[in-house]
């Protein structure tokens, strides 16, 4: 059996009943309504610049944007649930009131948050960093919400886990680690499940730059692959440059992740990593 055919990748995603062909790759867009995010932490406090970013990323080719409150970059401090709740809360609300029909992921670990997004803001996806680790009540929510849920590795938990990470193998260590989560929640019945091997989560700069080499690997697992490498550290440490440096060596990033695989990019630029997907379309019918 050839090389391209090993692997029966799964290429649809179930949103509400209606099953999608990711038959290109799709682009997710990043909004923070965090004051610490490390690129764009309070940019977005008013409703008019939520409503205009969520305008602009739609308008430029994101399938879905991604919606989060806490933030987790390396060292970051913990937000208590209420707090997670209090900034979030306005922000679905105005969501589903301007954009009505479009798809909205909640980017948590906490499945009281997911719920409320889902149940009373339509919201269509669960992302959760810690993959069930953070909330033993995740599970439950997911196999309940009947909603895609993309599971991502972390080792350790965002205020430590860039201390000294260490991996005999860190592609398989990886793999190991979904394999295992994947067979409890299919055992649950949860199937539209996405993978995200958490470039920048308790990795070196070199294991990062491994796990984009060997992405294809991930192949192995049948699912639909999200890569997020948007202005992190493996791309400032690369070019010596700070985040807002940062867009030309994330498009190169990511092209290099379309190259291997990648299904869905997570991105703060919608217009170039759209550009990336096409650029890639045409290089591959060539």
């Amino acid at each position: 059996m050839g090389k391209d055919t090993f692997f029966c990748k799964k290429k649809t995603i179930r949103f509400r009943g209606e099953i999608k062909e990711v038959e290109q790759p799709w682009v997710m867009g990043i909004l923070n309504i965090t004051p610490d995010s490390f690129y764009d932490g309070g940019h977005f406090n008013s409703e008019k610049e939520i409503v205009i970013q969520v305008q602009k990323m739609l308008s430029e080719g994101a399938a879905i944007i991604d919606v989060g409150a806490v933030s987790t970059r390396p060292g970051s401090d913990s937000v208590s649930l209420e707090e997670e709740k209090k900034r979030l809360k306005p922000v679905l609300k105005v969501l589903a009131e301007k954009f009505p029909g479009s798809w909205f992921s909640i980017d948590t670990f906490r499945a009281d948050i997911a719920k409320m997004a889902v149940e009373e803001f339509g919201f269509y996806m669960i992302n959760d960093i810690s993959s069930g680790r953070f909330d033993e009540r995740m599970f439950d929510c997911v196999e309940k919400l009947n909603v895609p849920y993309v599971i991502m590795h972390m080792k350790g938990e965002p205020e430590n886990m860039q201390k000294s990470p260490q991996y005999e193998n860190v592609t398989n260590e990886i793999i190991q680690y979904f394999s295992g989560i994947v067979k409890e929640l299919n055992g649950r019945g949860v199937h539209d499940i996405i993978i995200d091997p958490g470039f920048g989560f308790g990795k070196t700069l070199k294991h990062n730059y491994q796990l984009l080499k060997e992405l294809n690997l991930f192949e192995m697992l049948s699912l639909p692959v999200l890569v997020g490498v948007s202005r992190k550290a493996m791309i400032q440490k690369a070019i010596d440059g700070t985040p807002g440096e940062s867009l030309n060596g994330t498009t190169v990033a990511n092209t290099i992740a379309l190259i291997n695989g990648a299904d869905i990019l997570r991105v703060h630029d919608v217009k170039q990593a759209m550009e990336a997907i096409k650029i890639m379309s045409y290089y591959k019918t060539s």
